[in-house]
């Protein structure tokens, strides 16, 4: 708490000021991480991710993982949902960390966009089930790269890319086509690795094209974790787990009603027919429903 204030232009804190402004901000940083999430629901996307905090435990210094979800509320505002700290990400911890998101009302999920950890991927599937799942393009492109010969990743980089640059689902999808033809000519791994994600990786061709750049990668939950980042280094290294939650909670806790005082992340309209699964057919121009699973409880 020191270090932090200090950063404030103030000098220096007495054992009994820090102590009742931890008490104070704890307080207020577990209503925040406890609150009910059905009042201000559906919420239609959510985002996963998780980032690694150094703690001293036992004597000694380790890794702690931050989990962290963010979603859009039935205003078309971002919100953070939650925070929880473990000690690796494992399925278990995210287990955990879903089942207490949808006891507090996580509901009308239809879309999570995370990278391909295992344990993250199988919670969102027993937790939300009537959700689709989307590989975030970025860490896909990453993971894409370790496996391909680095003199034709510039080549197969561009083309993936130009999958995302498509007017619409049927464009998109021929994009692709042609992608898997370049590669499988050359590279049978990346072939396969490809064809492999292609359900996952498009997911967002199945909401309207109006919303593709908010949910088709993690990138606004990276720039989230930007900020977690900037406000953290002054730390280093934590004394314990609770000042993590104390320090990162109340960071999530200023970015949330941020987010409710600034302009909408996305429009009604369109959440409305995410909502209603409407999306534009792209043969005829006209409205048609899509075949997004049903509604998550």
């Amino acid at each position: 708490m020191d270090k932090l204030v200090k950063t404030l232009g103030i000098n220096s804190l007495s054992k009994s000021q820090v102590s009742r402004m931890a008490e104070s901000l704890d307080e207020h940083v577990e209503q925040f991480r406890h609150r009910p999430l059905d009042e201000a629901g559906p919420f239609t996307f959510v985002s996963a991710d998780a980032l690694t905090m150094k703690v001293r435990e036992g004597g000694r210094v380790i890794n702690a993982v931050v989990l962290l979800a963010t979603g859009v509320n039935g205003d078309g505002h971002r919100e953070v949902l939650s925070m929880r700290v473990a000690t690796s990400e494992t399925g278990a911890a995210w287990n955990g960390f879903f089942a207490d998101l949808v006891a507090r009302g996580l509901a009308g999920v239809r879309l999570v966009t995370s990278d391909a950890h295992a344990g993250l991927v199988e919670a969102i599937a027993a937790h939300l089930p009537g959700a689709a799942w989307q590989r975030c393009r970025t860490h896909y492109a990453a993971n894409l790269m370790s496996i391909c010969p680095k003199g034709m990743w510039p080549a197969v980089k561009a083309m993936l890319h130009s999958v995302y640059d498509q007017p619409d689902a049927q464009a998109v999808n021929a994009q692709f086509e042609r992608l898997l033809d370049y590669v499988s000519e050359r590279l049978r791994a990346v072939a396969e690795h490809l064809d492999a994600a292609r359900a996952d990786l498009l997911a967002f061709t199945a909401f309207p094209k109006d919303v593709w750049g908010q949910i088709w990668s993690n990138n606004p939950t990276e720039r989230l974790n930007k900020e977690i980042r900037r406000r953290t280094d002054s730390v280093g290294i934590f004394p314990t787990r609770e000042a993590i939650v104390r320090l990162v909670g109340a960071v999530l806790a200023e970015q949330t009603d941020e987010w409710a005082e600034g302009r909408r992340y996305l429009g009604l309209d369109v959440l409305a027919r995410c909502r209603l699964n409407l999306v534009p057919d792209t043969s005829t121009g006209e409205v048609a429903t899509s075949s997004l699973p049903a509604l998550a409880a």
